[in-house]
């Protein structure tokens, strides 16, 4: 006999109890809802409706790739960005009208690379460009798929994507604010935050390495190499001395809020686990980053990967796997969009 049942056979002898059976009848339904949205989405989702769209898509993506190379880093983290904020619904790429001001246009979504969206538009346009495809495929999925397809062109794990994804129907700036994982955040900031995700400690450190690849801004860590703790520059901890050197030297202060240097100075264009052997050597850009290793918590999982790359690669793809499955929308929670920039 079930809970639901006995506790029914139990009211039907003592009708008092109808009110808290009723509450614990809610509460059972509830602690399910959180994985009823993830079970849609399967890997052969697309099989009877658009049976090619992984290959539309990857061709798209890697025609996007050899344009520029920016189109790895920005497409990874729009996808973080998307999936963070209301969910993975591609919410992020609606653009902002004279009555709402969307995602994208939030101060820490203004230096999400333009080369992220035009991989997704470019990809949409392919996918819809086959007829039996047309306003078939989510945006969010194909973002999904595109985000698998630039970590595998970095040289990154090819993993099977879930798919499944309706996209969102609301976009506001309003949303995003923190929501997102601050450069300046300690091991308790970021674990929480990942937490209420579903994500746990390792697959924070694990998709915090997905800064193996791109670049960041200057004025994101000049607080690392000038006026550290009221300092200049003499109090740096974990902070690699030589590093600092030549972030300064490419960093200089009050430089164009323009200038962007890569996030990993020794494979910036590869995927792979340099990035934790960075953290070792003090050279993490962000505290963000080094805190993984100057926490003694989190110090052993960077060891770990810095020395085991397929025990990395593994727990990345676990991860962003659940990364994927976060917020998403089914059944009048979402539609497909026939613009992934303009809300149907």
């Amino acid at each position: 006999m079930s809970i639901l049942q006995a506790s029914l056979s139990k009211t039907m002898r003592n009708p008092n109890l109808l009110p808290l059976i009723l509450t614990l009848t809610l509460t059972l339904t509830l602690s399910f809802l959180p994985h009823m949205t993830s079970a849609q989405l399967r890997h052969n989702y697309y099989a009877n409706i658009c049976p090619n769209v992984e290959n539309i898509v990857k061709a798209a993506v890697t025609a996007k790739f050899q344009q520029t190379f920016v189109t790895i880093p920005a497409t990874l983290r729009l996808f973080f960005h998307d999936c963070f904020v209301e969910g993975c619904d591609a919410s992020v790429l609606i653009a902002s009208t004279s009555t709402n001001k969307a995602e994208k246009d939030h101060p820490d979504n203004l230096s999400l690379a333009g080369d992220g969206f035009d991989t997704v538009i470019k990809a949409k346009a392919a996918v819809d460009a086959v007829p039996k495809c047309q306003n078939k495929v989510s945006c969010a999925d194909i973002l999904a798929i595109a985000t698998r397809d630039v970590i595998a062109l970095a040289g990154g794990p090819k993993y099977d994507v879930e798919l499944g994804r309706l996209d969102g129907l609301s976009s506001t700036a309003a949303s995003v604010t923190g929501r997102l994982p601050d450069p300046r955040f300690n091991l308790n900031k970021l674990t929480s935050m990942f937490d209420k995700h579903g994500l746990n400690q390792a697959d924070m450190i694990a998709l915090s390495a997905a800064h193996t690849l791109g670049f960041s801004h200057c004025n994101r860590f000049t607080n690392r190499i000038y006026n550290f703790d009221g300092h200049d520059g003499t109090r740096i901890p974990t902070l690699n001395r030589t590093y600092v050197d030549q972030l300064r030297g490419m960093c200089p202060r009050h430089v164009d809020a323009r200038v962007a240097i890569n996030m990993d100075p020794i494979t910036p264009r590869l995927f792979d686990n340099q990035y934790f052997k960075n953290l070792q050597r003090g050279m993490g850009l962000f505290n963000s980053d080094q805190v993984l290793h100057a926490d003694l918590r989190s110090r052993p999982t960077v060891d770990l990967w810095a020395e085991n790359s397929e025990a990395f690669e593994k727990a990345f793809v676990e991860a962003i796997t659940k990364l994927g499955r976060v917020g998403v929308k089914t059944g009048s929670r979402g539609n497909i969009r026939r613009d992934c920039g303009v809300l149907n």
